[in-house]
């Protein structure tokens, strides 16, 4: 077969894909449907809730990116915005530290109950000094101890 054979078969291939996503996603009742998912700007903050003025240590990345160290005063945020991996599996996680404490947690997952734990939309989470929490709706609810130990 030849070359501009298979793209005709691709383009026509894409476009019946497209049209049932179309089809699919206009005869869904529910406002977070699956297909609408990937339209949504997510967004996730990493904020410094610590006490007595401590630095939070904060390195985040996913399997493509790594967004850098950053050292958060109290009451500051890192937060970065991205879109679903169209072909699924979209990750991010971070390592917190402060004083002599540090944990490493999943902050977005592409799993339902992350779409729920985030609000459709934003992840929010705070570092306490009793751990790391995630805000579900207007409660904050721990997620991930401190673990003890030097960093790294």
């Amino acid at each position: 077969m030849s070359y501009f054979c298979k793209n005709i078969i691709f383009f026509i291939l894409i476009q019946a894909i497209a049209i049932t996503l179309l089809i699919d996603s206009s005869s869904c009742e529910s406002n977070n449907s699956h297909h609408d998912l990937w339209l949504i700007t997510w967004h996730v903050h990493t904020v410094n809730g610590l006490r007595n003025g401590k630095i939070l240590l904060v390195h985040c990345k996913s399997k493509d990116n790594d967004l850098g160290i950053h050292n958060l005063t109290v009451g500051t945020e890192f937060s970065w915005k991205f879109k679903l991996n169209f072909f699924g599996g979209t990750l991010f996680w971070c390592y917190m530290a402060h004083d002599n404490f540090h944990a490493t947690l999943d902050v977005f997952r592409e799993i339902e109950g992350f779409f729920d734990d985030c609000n459709y939309g934003d992840c929010i989470w705070t570092a306490k000094d009793d751990g790391i929490y995630l805000r579900k709706g207007n409660v904050d609810q721990l997620r991930e101890e401190w673990k003890q130990g030097g960093l790294w």
